[in-house]
């Protein structure tokens, strides 16, 4: 490993070449299928035709000019999402921790209007929104801010799925602005909510005047089974982040607004030099256009149940496996114990997995996986859970 580049990963001894589809091989030949889809961003696989085509045919045409002006593949990209979201306007940056700087601003923005001098969003524990001060600030591990402190103020902190916490903060603070939460929580552990738990936020934000803010960074693009999660709870958010599969692997972001929120930022008040540039305007679009055509969202419903079954009768009565949820292509498998050594037992069998929240181990394969790949997941995943927990 080069000592050139900065210590800030722990990469596994592992660098590829090439991947087709939801395979990828290593430097060496050796194949492995992939269940992290580049954490939850490869949504359609490696190498898919029609990205590569639009990435191909944008770089040869043009690839960047700023937002000094008008940039047509934006607009039709905004376009697009607002058509499959409901929302009204968009923001485009690049990565998912600048669109939520984005909502974090507008929040703020929107509590200044209204005359409150110290805005305040109601976060949840154990959620992650990014990396940057305020996104870690707003993120509710410690693991990720400490070193970093002071940190950004203005948030305030509930356990997640818990309404009655939210509502006895409303209570007693007249500085909260928004609500900003993860509809199934990822680097948490793959935590869903119980069912209403959203339909109890938007109804609590509509009572005081609130934002709701769903960052669907690793929820959104069809992987819950819908084109976005909240969609499964037939509400409309008035904020929604977005990033990851978005460009299915190329880095794009956007930060929506509905209504009020719709009309906030306005010039000058925030921007993004490389943010929404012709070439990722024209891969999303793309990416959407394809998901589209796929019915991916139909189709990550019916194999993360398979998948999701699958996991369940083989593994219920295992002792040392304390749950196995999931929704969609978003699946965790929590166990009694720490397990990261998993990750490197299945890269040796050719799966490639994550571990997050110490004792989840998180599957994210590419919404194109037929009915063999998950079971070869299923496969591989329950062997290696048993071998783990029987010694």
């Amino acid at each position: 490993m080069t000592e050139t580049l900065m210590r800030t990963y722990k990469p596994q001894p592992l660098s590829f070449d090439k991947g087709e589809g939801i395979w990828l091989w290593d430097d060496q030949g050796n194949k492995y299928l992939d269940a992290v889809s580049g954490i939850a961003v490869c949504g359609l696989g490696h190498a898919h035709p029609a990205v590569a085509e639009a990435l191909c045919e944008q770089g040869r045409t043009l690839i960047h000019t700023s937002n000094l002006y008008q940039v047509t593949q934006q607009q039709q990209l905004a376009d697009r999402l607002c058509a499959i979201s409901g929302m009204d306007r968009v923001f485009f940056s690049n990565s998912g921790a600048e669109a939520n700087e984005a909502a974090i601003k507008l929040a703020r923005l929107y509590g200044h209007n209204k005359g409150i001098d110290t805005p305040e969003i109601i976060v949840m524990e154990g959620s992650f929104h990014g990396r940057t001060m305020a996104t870690l600030s707003a993120t509710g591990s410690r693991k990720v801010q400490a070193g970093f402190e002071p940190l950004v103020k203005g948030f305030v902190r509930a356990p997640f799925n818990d309404l009655e916490a939210i509502r006895a903060i409303g209570q007693n603070s007249r500085n909260v602005v928004a609500v900003l939460v993860e509809p199934v929580q990822g680097e948490g552990g793959i935590q869903i909510p119980a069912t209403d738990y959203l339909n109890g936020i938007r109804e609590l934000c509509n009572e005081h005047g609130w934002l709701m803010m769903l960052d669907e960074i690793q929820t959104g693009m069809c992987r819950s089974g819908h084109w976005f999660a909240f969609q499964h709870n037939n509400i409309q958010p008035d904020v929604m982040t977005l990033a990851k599969s978005l460009g299915n692997g190329v880095p794009i972001g956007a930060c929506l607004g509905k209504g009020v929120a719709a009309d906030i930022l306005q010039p000058g008040t925030h921007g993004s030099t490389f943010g929404g540039n012709p070439l990722v305007s024209r891969v999303a679009r793309t990416v959407i256009d394809t998901l589209e055509h796929n019915q991916s969202a139909s189709h990550a419903a019916d194999m993360g149940k398979r998948i999701l079954t699958g996991l369940q009768q083989a593994l219920q009565d295992i002792d040392g496996v304390t749950d196995i949820r999931g929704m969609g292509l978003l699946l965790g498998i929590e166990l009694e114990q720490p397990c990261a050594e998993l990750v490197d037992r299945a890269r040796d069998r050719g799966l490639l997995i994550n571990v997050t929240a110490e004792r989840v181990i998180r599957l994210l394969p590419p919404l194109i996986i037929t009915e063999q790949d998950a079971d070869q997941i299923v496969a591989i995943v329950c062997e290696l859970v048993r071998e783990f927990l029987s010694h």
